[in-house]
């Protein structure tokens, strides 16, 4: 199915691209590709059993979808209040609805819920505000001792030279991507990374 019929059949609305309220450090709202979603869900990293949340989470497409495909409770952090706005529309009418919630929130001021294990980025934000969110992550770590997986999907460059030089981190797999589209784009992954050894200091 395209984009437009896995949205009719979730029933929400997240097509299109929104950068209205774009700057240098929160970038443009762009929903993931439904296609890289299934293969996120069919891989087994994301179960029932987890809770994810999904940062920049714009209309709501990742929680509704791995909601609804996989059953784990989703929460979406979305800065942009219009956007948020949308992504509460479409929880009105989803058919994963009520195992998904959003907080209007900037993601560096977002306290992570202490059940949450899963973190979800498409390049919602710049590395700046990215290094911030993982000391809020690895704070909660601390409190709760827990497996924490996260997903960085079309990861770039220096997101990418980032991560790889965070201590807690450790790489855990990668889920490629670049079958589903023309071009063999070698940024089409799902980087998957383990945080570990949080009594470190980022």
């Amino acid at each position: 199915m395209n984009d437009a019929e896995w949205d009719k059949l979730l029933r929400i609305r997240t097509t299109g691209r929104d950068d209205s309220h774009a700057d240098q450090h929160c970038y443009p709202y762009e929903p993931t590709p439904y296609s890289v979603l299934e293969r996120l869900a069919a891989s087994g990293f994301v179960t029932k059993k987890n809770v994810l949340v999904d940062y920049g989470s714009g209309k709501g497409r990742v929680d509704f979808f791995l909601a609804w495909q996989v059953g784990c409770r989703c929460i979406g952090v979305e800065y942009d209040r219009r956007i948020w706005q949308a992504a509460l529309a479409n929880q009105q009418k989803a058919v994963s609805g009520s195992k998904v919630s959003f907080m209007n929130m900037r993601a560096e001021s977002c306290p992570v819920p202490e059940e949450a294990d899963r973190f979800f980025f498409f390049n919602p934000f710049s590395v700046e505000i990215l290094q911030r969110v993982l000391m809020q992550v690895v704070d909660a770590w601390y409190e709760k001792p827990r497996q924490i997986l996260l997903f960085f999907y079309y990861p770039s460059d220096e997101y990418v030279s980032y991560l790889m030089n965070v201590d807690q981190l450790v790489f855990h797999d990668e889920i490629d991507c670049r079958d589903l589209f023309d071009g063999k784009d070698p940024r089409e992954r799902i980087l998957i990374f383990e945080l570990e050894d949080a009594y470190q200091t980022l």
